[in-house]
C-alpha cells in the first residue's frame, strides 16, 4: 500500500495482542487482550477502531482492507534507553562501564560536531529501530547540539515519535565533550524551543549521569526542568559499583546515588533512570515515592558485567514507580525488543523471578509508554491512540515455524517471539498509521 493511499482510512485484519492494564498488578489474563481474527481501523494516523473482525467489518463495508496471515499485530515497540552515537561502536569488547566509557564511548562521541556524520548515524540508527519494530525511543545524544539537531530532523523526515536530548556534561570527560554548566543550558533550552512538540519529537533534559556533572551542572538541568516541567529527564542510576562508589566520593554529603538526583529537582514524573542495578532500600522507596521511572537494559548489564536487575522490587514498587525495557546501545548487543525481551526472562531467571511473555510485552509497549508518560498516545491498540503498529511474522523462521506448531495459546505464542525472534520477525511496520517498512 502507498503512502497516499494510507492517508485515507484503512484496515488491518490480522489476528492482534494488547496490553489494557499492567499484568504486575493486575494478573496476566486480565491485563491481556487478544483477537484471533482482528480488525484494526485507522484513519489519519490514528487507531479508529479495533475488535473482531466479524463484528466490525459490516460497520465500515467500503474500507480498504490490508491482511495479513501467519502473523501477530502487536504495539510499536517502545525502547526507553538508547544512545544512537553509539551504534558505529556496538560490541566493543573487554571492558566494564568506567574503562568502556573511557576507550570507546568517548573517542566515538567526539565525531558528532560534524552534523553530516551525525545525519548519518541517525539515519542508520532509526533505520536499523524499524528493521526491528521500533517505533519509539528516549536516545541520548552527545554533548553537541549538532548530534540532536541531525537526530529529530531524521525522525521527523520518518514520521516518528521519539524523545532525545543533548548530553551534559561538564567534567570527567575529555575536552571536546565538555560543556559548561551555562552552555549546557543555553544548548538545551535552545534545543527545546526548536524541536519539543514538533510533531511527534519530544525533548529529553540530558544530564549523563552524576559523575560528569558538576553541582553547577545539576542545579542548571534542574531549573531547565522547572522551566519546561512537560519534558523529559533522562540519566543513569546506580549501573556499576565502581560507579556507586565514584558518586559517594564526589557528592559525600548525599545519602546515596539517587539523592543527588534529587537534591537537584531531578527525581519525579517524567525523569527516567537507566540500569538501577545496585540500589538500596532507600533508593527504592524513594523511587516509588517520587513517581520516578526505571529503564531496565539487561543485555548491556550482561555485556558490561554491570550486574542483574531486582525485578521482583521493581514490581513491588509499582504502580508509582514505572518500568520499561530498554537496548542501551552500544553497551546493549542489539536494537531488537524481542531480543531485549529474551534477555530479561533470562536475567529473571537468574535471579530467581518469573518474567511471563505478557508481563515483557508490557515493558516494551505499554508499560514503556507509561514510564515515558506517553501512554494517551502510543503503546496500546485501542481507539484513539497513534497507529504505531508492528506485525510480527509467525513463520520468519524454520525454527519459529516447528516451533509455533506446539503453541496452545496466546502467551505461548508471545513466548516464542521474544525467545527465538528477532529482525526477521519483523514482517511490516507501522508508525502514525504509514508504512515505514514494507510487508514482505
Amino acid at each position: 500500500m502507498s503512502l497516499k493511499r494510507q492517508s485515507e482510512p484503512f484496515g488491518i485484519r490480522c489476528a492482534y495482542a494488547t496490553l489494557n492494564d499492567n499484568p504486575f498488578l493486575a494478573g496476566d489474563e486480565n491485563s491481556l487482550i487478544f483477537e484471533s481474527d482482528g480488525l484494526v481501523v485507522i484513519d489519519q494516523g490514528l487507531i479508529h477502531a479495533a475488535g473482531h473482525y466479524n463484528s466490525l467489518r459490516p460497520l465500515f463495508p467500503e474500507l480498504e482492507i490490508v491482511q495479513y496471515q501467519n502473523a501477530l499485530l502487536v504495539p510499536g515497540f517502545i525502547d526507553t534507553h538508547v544512545h544512537y552515537p553509539q551504534l558505529p561502536m556496538i560490541g566493543s569488547c573487554g571492558e566494564q562501564l568506567i574503562d568502556w566509557l573511557t576507550r570507546y564511548t568517548f573517542e566515538t562521541e567526539q565525531r558528532f560536531c560534524d552534523i553530516g556524520y551525525a545525519r548519518r548515524v541517525a539515519d542508520h540508527f532509526l533505520d536499523a529501530c524499524l528493521d526491528a519494530g521500533t517505533t519509539t525511543a528516549a536516545v541520548y545524544c552527545t554533548v553537541h547540539p549538532e548530534s540532536v539537531d541531525a537526530f529529530f530532523a531524521a525522525s521527523l523526515e520518518r514520521g516518528l515519535r521519539m524523545l532525545a536530548g543533548k548530553v551534559l556534561m561538564d567534567r570527567n570527560a575529555p575536552a571536546a565533550l565538555l560543556d559548561t554548566a551555562q552552555t549546557g543550558y543555553d544548548q538545551s533550552e535552545q534545543l527545546i524551543r526548536r524541536w519539543h512538540g514538533q510533531h511527534r519529537l519530544s525533548y529529553a533534559i540530558t544530564p549523563r549521569f552524576a559523575p560528569t556533572s558538576t553541582p553547577a551542572q545539576l542545579e542548571a538541568a534542574g531549573a531547565l526542568r522547572s522551566a519546561y516541567p512537560d519534558v523529559l529527564v533522562q540519566t543513569h542510576l546506580s549501573e556499576n559499583p565502581q560507579e556507586v562508589a565514584w558518586v559517594k566520593s564526589l557528592f559525600p554529603e548525599r545519602r546515596h546515588y539517587l539523592d543527588v538526583y534529587a537534591h537537584y529537582g531531578l527525581t519525579g514524573p517524567r525523569c527516567i533512570f537507566g540500569h538501577a542495578l545496585h540500589l538500596c532500600e532507600s533508593e527504592w522507596r524513594m523511587l516509588s515515592d517520587s513517581g520516578s521511572s526505571i529503564a531496565h537494559c539487561p543485555t548491556s548489564n550482561a555485556f558490561l558485567g554491570s550486574g542483574l536487575f531486582d525485578l521482583e522490587t521493581a514490581r513491588s514498587c509499582q504502580p508509582n514507580m514505572r518500568l520499561g525495557l530498554a537496548t542501551d546501545v552500544g553497551a546493549g548487543t542489539t536494537l531488537s525488543m524481542l531480543k531485549t525481551m529474551g534477555a530479561a526472562y533470562n536475567v529473571a531467571q537468574l535471579r530467581g523471578n518469573a518474567l511471563s511473555p505478557v508481563k515483557a510485552f508490557h515493558m516494551a509497549t505499554y508499560g514503556a509508554a507509561q514510564a515515558l508518560h506517553l501512554e494517551e498516545r502510543i503503546g496500546r491498540i485501542a481507539a484513539g491512540l497513534e497507529a504505531d503498529l508492528v506485525i510480527l511474522d509467525l513463520q520468519a523462521t524454520p525454527v519459529i515455524e516447528q516451533r509455533m506448531a506446539q503453541c496452545s495459546d496466546i502467551a505461548d505464542t508471545l513466548f516464542v517471539q521474544m525467545i527465538l525472534g528477532d529482525e526477521r520477525s519483523v514482517r511490516a511496520v507501522y508508525s502514525a498509521g504509514k508504512s515505514v517498512k514494507p510487508a514482505v
